[in-house]
């Protein structure tokens, strides 16, 4: 059931992100971004198959970890990625705030029409 729902998950958090991306709204499209990064780190860690081996661990005098250890680098990338997210997010969710009080909505402007060919 486990590897049944992480592609549904992974699927439904990047169909509602590419969903808001299409918004008009700044906000939607951090959000439609923020989904989208959560999806990519579902799917990452799915890939690596959270299997129940034993942690990585080395123990005194030895020099490898034991034979079929997890792989801890596949946590480590979601980890920083999650972090990286966190931070890039607070900072756009500052300038649209910025951009609220200047212009007193979040919309995107349309293209003019003398710029699409």
């Amino acid at each position: 059931m486990l590897s049944l729902a992480t592609p549904l998950l992974v699927g439904v958090l990047g169909a509602c992100g590419l969903l808001l991306l299409m918004r008009r709204r700044l906000l939607e499209l951090v959000l439609g971004v923020a989904l989208l990064g959560h999806a990519a780190n579902l799917m990452l860690l799915g890939a690596a198959r959270d299997l129940p081996d034993p942690a990585p661990l080395v123990a005194p005098g030895e020099l490898l970890p034991p034979a079929g250890h997890a792989d801890p680098v596949p946590q480590a990338l979601v980890l920083t990625a999650i972090v990286i997210g966190l931070g890039v997010q607070a900072f756009v969710l500052a300038l649209v705030r910025r951009q609220a009080q200047l212009r007193g909505d979040d919309l995107v402007d349309p293209p003019a029409t003398g710029d699409v060919p």
